[in-house]
Formats: C-alpha cells, sequence, structure tokens
C-alpha cells in the first residue's frame, strides 16, 4: 500500500513536470558569436583642436515653462555665464519611470561650465502610463523643448543635439529623424534591441547573477513573451532600427560594464549597422569600468564621463570621426537579446489571470455552499467523513500554499538581482523549500483522493458517510481548484522538468 501511494505521488509530480515542460515556450538564448574589441583603455576623446575644459565658466540656472499640445512641463536651463555667443547646447531625454527637471544635475553642471547650454525638461506624464506610451510622441514633445533650447539667447541653432539615456534611447533617434536639424546624437545606456527582449535579456542576466536553479529561467519566456493581462503594451514590441537607419547625425554611445541589464555588444554593434544604412559612420563609443545603468560607480558619475561627453560635444564636427572609436573597457555579453516565444492561447495574457481567479474561486465556493446549507444538513445527519474533511482542507490549503511560496521566493529574488547582491543560502535554500512544499501539496492531493475515493460506486450513501449534494461539491469544488493551482505552479517550473 505504501509503495503505491509512493508510486502514485511520484507519477503525479511527473506529470505536473510534463505539463509544465510542455505547456510554455523554453528558454535556451543563442550565445553571442559577435564580437567588439576595444582600442584602448582610456575613454578619452581626442579633438583635432583644443576645446573649452569644465570648470571653466560658472554656471546658472532657470526654470522655464514649455507649453506642448495639451499639456505644460517645466524645464530647466543650465547655462555658462560669461561665454560667448554661438556656444551648443544639449537636450536630456529621460529614462523610464518619473523624471523632472531636477534630473541630470551633474551633467547639466559639467557641459554647462565647459560652454554647453543644458535644458531638462520634466517628462511629459499625463500621455505616459505603465501600459501606453507612445515614443514618436514622446519625440515630437521633446522636440518642442529643443525648439526652445535652439532659440536661447547664446545658442547656436545650427548646434544643438539630443541625450538620451536608457529608455531615452528608443526616443532620441526617432527626434533625430523627426528634426533633421538636430545636430548631434547621444545614447547612454541605449537598449536599442525592443523593450520586451531587453527585458528578457536583463531578467536573464539577474538570475544569472543570483545563481538561481536552471528550473526558475523557464519562467522567463512565459513571463515576458506574453500579453499583458489587461491589454495595452504594445510599446513592448518598439521597434527602433527603421528610426536609427535614417540618422544622419553624429552619434556618441556611452555604457558602463557594471550594467548587466544592457546588450553591451550587441547593442551598439546593432545602432553601427543600423547607421551604416544611411551611409553614416559619424559614431563613438565608450565603456566605463563597472558603471552603472546611469554611468555611475557608487552613487557618482564614472570618472572621464563628463570630460567625454563635453570634449566630445565641443569637438564636433572634428570628434565625430575621431579615433579611437571604440575605446574603455572590455565589454562582455554571453548572450543574445532575442526575439522572444509567444505563450499558448492558454497561458498569455489574460488567460493564466482568468485561470488563477477560477481556481482560486472554486477552492472558495465548496466552503461557502457547505456553510449555507449547514443547518438542513445538521438536521438530515449529513455531513462529510472526518478524514474525507480533513484532506479536502488540506488539499485546498497546501496548493495555496505552493504559489505563495513561489510568489515569495521570486520577490526575494528580485530584490536580490535588482540591488546586485547575492545569497546562496537564502536562493537555494529557499527553492529547497518550494520544491519540498509542491511535492508534499501533490501527496496530500494523491491521500485526499485515495480516501475519498469519490469514484467508487455508493461512496458517501450511507451511515456516517452521507454528505449529501453540498458535501461532494465542497469536495469537487476544492479538488478542482487545487489541482488549476497547482497546474499553474508547474508552468512557472516549480515541478521538475520532465523534458528539458
Amino acid at each position: 500500500m505504501k509503495a503505491r501511494f509512493v508510486l502514485a505521488v511520484l507519477g503525479t509530480v511527473l506529470l505536473l513536470g510534463l505539463i509544465g515542460s510542455l505547456a510554455g515556450p523554453r528558454w535556451h538564448p543563442d550565445p553571442l558569436e559577435e564580437t567588439l574589441t576595444v582600442e584602448t583603455a582610456d575613454v578619452a576623446v581626442i579633438p583635432d583642436k583644443p576645446t573649452t575644459p569644465i570648470g571653466t565658466y560658472e554656471t546658472t540656472f532657470t526654470d522655464v515653462e514649455v507649453q506642448l499640445d495639451g499639456a505644460t512641463v517645466t524645464a530647466r536651463l543650465t547655462a555658462p555665464v560669461g561665454a560667448p555667443e554661438g556656444r551648443p547646447g544639449m537636450l536630456f531625454m529621460h529614462g523610464a519611470g518619473t523624471a523632472v527637471h531636477t534630473n541630470f544635475v551633474d551633467q547639466a553642471q559639467a557641459l554647462a561650465s565647459a560652454g554647453v547650454y543644458v535644458l531638462v525638461p520634466d517628462k511629459r506624464m499625463d500621455t505616459y502610463t505603465t501600459s501606453e506610451r507612445d515614443y514618436e510622441a514622446m519625440a515630437q514633445d521633446y522636440l518642442v523643448s529643443w525648439q526652445v533650447l535652439a532659440s536661447t539667447p547664446g545658442v547656436d541653432p545650427d548646434a544643438v543635439g539630443i541625450y538620451g539615456e536608457s529608455e531615452g534611447g528608443w526616443i532620441a533617434p526617432v527626434a533625430a529623424v523627426l528634426e533633421p536639424q538636430v545636430a548631434f546624437v547621444v545614447l547612454v545606456s541605449s537598449p536599442v534591441v525592443s523593450p520586451r527582449e531587453q527585458g528578457a535579456f536583463a531578467m536573464d542576466n539577474y538570475l544569472r547573477n543570483t545563481h538561481v536553479p536552471a528550473a526558475v529561467f523557464r519562467a522567463i519566456p512565459r513571463a515576458t513573451g506574453a500579453s499583458i493581462p489587461g491589454g495595452g503594451f504594445e510599446w513592448a514590441d518598439f521597434d527602433v532600427a527603421p528610426w536609427q537607419q535614417q540618422m544622419r547625425q553624429p552619434v556618441l554611445m556611452v555604457y558602463g560594464t557594471g550594467d548587466t541589464s544592457m546588450p553591451l555588444i550587441q547593442g551598439p554593434l546593432q545602432v553601427i549597422d543600423d547607421m551604416a544604412v544611411a551611409g553614416n559612420d559619424q559614431y563613438t563609443l565608450r565603456y566605463f569600468a563597472d558603471a552603472n545603468h546611469g554611468i555611475r560607480i557608487d552613487g557618482e558619475l564614472a570618472p572621464g564621463f563628463t570630460d567625454v561627453l563635453t570634449t566630445w560635444t565641443l569637438g564636433l564636427p572634428g570628434t565625430a570621426t575621431a579615433e579611437p572609436r571604440i575605446a574603455g573597457d572590455q565589454p562582455e555579453q554571453l548572450h543574445q537579446a532575442e526575439p522572444l516565444p509567444s505563450p499558448r492561447w492558454y497561458a498569455d495574457g489574460d488567460m493564466i489571470v482568468w485561470t488563477i481567479i477560477a481556481s482560486a474561486l472554486l477552492l472558495v465556493i465548496g466552503p461557502v455552499l457547505w456553510v449555507l446549507t449547514a443547518l438542513p444538513r445538521r438536521r438530515s445527519g449529513r455531513r462529510l467523513p472526518a478524514p474525507v474533511a480533513r484532506y479536502t482542507a488540506a488539499t485546498g490549503i497546501a496548493a495555496v500554499a505552493v504559489l505563495v511560496l513561489f510568489v515569495a521566493y521570486c520577490a526575494t529574488v528580485a530584490d536580490l538581482a535588482l540591488n546586485y547582491r547575492t545569497n546562496d543560502v537564502l536562493v537555494l535554500g529557499g527553492w529547497i523549500v518550494v520544491q519540498a512544499a509542491a511535492w508534499f501539496a501533490a501527496a496530500v492531493l494523491v491521500r485526499s483522493v485515495t480516501v475519498a475515493r469519490p469514484l467508487h460506486p455508493g461512496r458517501w450513501s450511507g451511515g456516517d458517510e452521507r454528505a449529501g449534494l453540498a458535501g461532494r461539491v465542497l469536495w469537487w469544488c476544492t479538488h478542482a481548484g487545487a489541482v488549476g493551482l497547482l497546474v499553474i505552479a508547474a508552468y512557472w517550473g516549480v515541478y521538475p522538468a520532465v523534458v528539458p
């Protein structure tokens, strides 16, 4: 009897593992075969004539209101005091999330002290949400601020460029094409690949850095490849390549080699290839050792970053193709950021949410009906047999516990990954706990079915076993809901993968 029970539990676990393996896309990113070699470790940009160094001018700032189509944003103009007429200007574009005109203070101060006018506008938020973003419309809004900067007294309107950081790296090429008068483009920590591909790439690297078990990686394409519940998020598949292929401006690309969220080699190579479509070879690429996504080390801008930014800007057009073209720390990228397979219809977007809701409702319906019929049931003497009642409750609780523990584990891993921390005891120990709970839930399910024998002729029909309709509904709903939750857990990789 014990051997049969053990085999039944093992079979249930393997079946759930098989379902999890086959129900969704696998994750096997291809290794990056392309290489990119820096020419020198020195990040300095060498102009063909001397440029004004940082610290030459005192700086001042003024906040101005910029009227957009349907909204007004505040922009901060940082200007050099006493600089001659006809100075370059640089408009800053923010990364993802809420961003305001008080960002980029260090870059703005450095640039202005070398004679470059800087304008940092607030990001327009009334048309920017988690689910809805229009990068072409955002570019047009930023170009209104660009026009304000270009018309500022003391600024050379033919020497005003744009600086796009992170998400701004998808917007800057669009603006450069929509407004050919944009003089230059600076791309800092630019993803280049689509937001969906970059998200999966970053998740893969974060998980590798936290040393999670291989099974956890199965969640990457299933999470990032799916359509988002509730709709929207069309921006996740935005392709910046057609815009980059029309850019004719000089481009400065900057990355930190401590930034594991960006395709450090693949991204710049794509920019270079895209620019070549328009016959544009005016690129400069710099890598800063150990710098993060914001080109910072321990909270401070990486040494030499603002020097590169100011020298390259002030040295144009000569610095557009100045040697060395690629310099700094040697970047590493093991795997490609690549298009993601989409989950099948039953695990895509709203369906996965409705499956969880349906399973949860099933777990609730039975007990609710049982309580509502308590008085008639007491008069008739009908009740759920004690062993069946105990195992029914245990089955529902165990299934819920598996998902709760898995979600808690994912949240813990995410916190470690996003803060660049590792804790092998927590990561591996937590996964063992999740696996143990999953096996225990399967064992409880098998035991509950064995005790109840719901399909056995005459079961629950007489004596102490007269459960009635309410008891049957309670049993079937609870077990159907529990099975639904365990299948969902299997889909996300909780049970061992039978097929690699």
